[in-house]
Formats: structure tokens, sequence, C-alpha cells
């Protein structure tokens, strides 16, 4: 190398270190709530600029938290919240590190068992304990409303969320929710008159075009509560958001994230 290939080296090296050096935008660390019925193991995510956030619950899918999750609780912390990503099976499940096989049947009758662990009551408290533990981190900015997505059965959880704390959730967001408007008497639609809050819900196509009154009950809700939401239907099928999964859609699972933070921005 002469010396005006290793100067040109060298100027290189000094343009590019401030970009290689700069601090990351979000912060990402596993932490252990403290809940009424034990401990939970959850990811928190923080902007990584000093301020105050509102803070936001991310409830993933049946097959729970995993690298997926991890990347849509980064995208939404970026925009300019804390986000608490808990694992909503920790009664009977580690944090995962691995998309499972949702074609297999052993893996989703295990999977159903976590979900029945996790009763109405117990997603409730756990709810209540999330909330608490983020209110006490210096980032949040507790005078502001919080929010809760969920996806699939995290779906139901985040209406379960508003409706246990009404006075501190002013937003809910739900993708392709699982069990979210049935008959059954502990239908988590049936509580959205009891919240505070403003929807936004995207259905799935196929579970539209198999159930397509959901939206027609959810929005009746919505209504019967004098509050404010959008149901949309999503041309991509039921679990678009998981990367390496077969009804995986790049662009739903980015308006999905999209249209969250819109939501969040505009009423927390």
């Amino acid at each position: 190398m002469n010396r005006r290939t290793f100067a040109a080296f060298t100027a290189t090296l000094l343009l590019t270190a401030p970009v290689l050096a700069a601090a990351p935008k979000v912060t990402e660390q596993d932490v252990t709530v403290p809940t009424i019925n034990g401990e939970a193991e959850a990811v928190l995510f923080q902007p990584a600029a000093k301020g105050k956030y509102p803070a936001i619950i991310l409830w993933p899918d049946l097959a729970g938290v995993r690298p997926a999750f991890r990347e849509i609780g980064r995208k939404i912390a970026s925009a300019g919240f804390v986000v608490l990503l808990p694992n909503s099976f920790y009664r009977s499940a580690k944090l995962g590190a691995t998309e499972p096989n949702m074609a297999d049947p052993e893996t989703r009758k295990t999977l159903m068992a976590h979900r029945a662990a996790a009763t109405d009551d117990g997603i409730a408290r756990d709810s209540m304990g999330y909330l608490s533990f983020l209110d006490k981190q210096k980032a949040v900015a507790t005078n502001k409303k919080a929010g809760t997505i969920g996806y699939d059965v995290g779906g139901g959880y985040a209406v379960r969320t508003a409706a246990t704390q009404p006075d501190r959730v002013g937003a809910v967001a739900v993708f392709y929710g699982l069990g979210v408007a049935t008959p059954r008497p502990n239908s988590p639609h049936l509580l959205i008159p009891k919240t505070k809050a403003t929807y936004y819900v995207a259905q799935s196509k196929d579970d539209d075009a198999r159930e397509p009154e959901d939206k027609t009950d959810i929005k009746a809700k919505i209504a019967e509560g004098g509050l404010t939401g959008t149901v949309d239907v999503y041309p991509a099928n039921h679990g678009w958001a998981s990367p390496g999964g077969a009804a995986f859609d790049q662009a739903s699972a980015d308006r999905a994230i999209a249209e969250a933070v819109k939501l969040f921005k505009a009423k927390l």
C-alpha cells in the first residue's frame, strides 16, 4: 500500500468510524416481572435516547416470545415507546428462541395447554403486574395513557388489559385475533364497552371468510361503549407476522406495525 492509498484508506476509516460507533436507537433487556401469580419473564425495549415515553404491552401469539416478536418490539420502541413483551405462558414454559412448527399436532397440543393455563383472571392479574412494572421504569411517561397490542391469542389479552385498567389504557391494537369475538360469555369483545380506549383491529382474510360476523360484532361493541375504532380485513392469512410461517406476508406485517404506531402516537 503506497502513501496515497494509505491516506485514502485512513480518511475512509475516519469518515465511517462515527457511524459504526453510533449508539443504537433501541435498548433491549431480558427482565423478570413480578406478578400476583409468580415471576414472568419478559423483554423490555426502550428508545436509547433519554426521555419520557408512553408504555406499551406487546402480547405475542400462541407460539410465544421468539425472535419474530422481539423484532416487532424493537420496531415499536424505535418509534418512541417503552415496550414490554411478556411471556404470556410463563406458568408453563420459558422464553422461546425459535419459531415452533405450528403444523405439528403435538406442538399445537402443547401450546394449547399453555394457553389453557393462562386463565382469563390470570391474564387480567398479569396485565396489572406488567403495567406496574412499566410505570416503575424511568423512561416511562406515567402522565400519559398506555397502549397494548396483541397478535392471535394476544388480541384477547390486549382487550382484557384495557378492561382491567380502563383509566390507564388508551389504545388497543389487535391483529388476526384468535377467540376475540366468540359466542361464549367470556368472549373478550364483550369487555370493549368497559374500556376507555381507541381500537385498531385487523382481521386476516381467511379468518374473515370463515367468520365474517366477527368484525360486525367487534364494531358493535366499540359503538356500544361510545368509543372510536377501525376494523380492517387484511389481504393475508392468519399468521402474517411470523417469518418462516406459511402465511407470512411482509406487506401486511409492516402495515400492522405502522398502523399500531399511528394509533399510539395519536392517542397516547
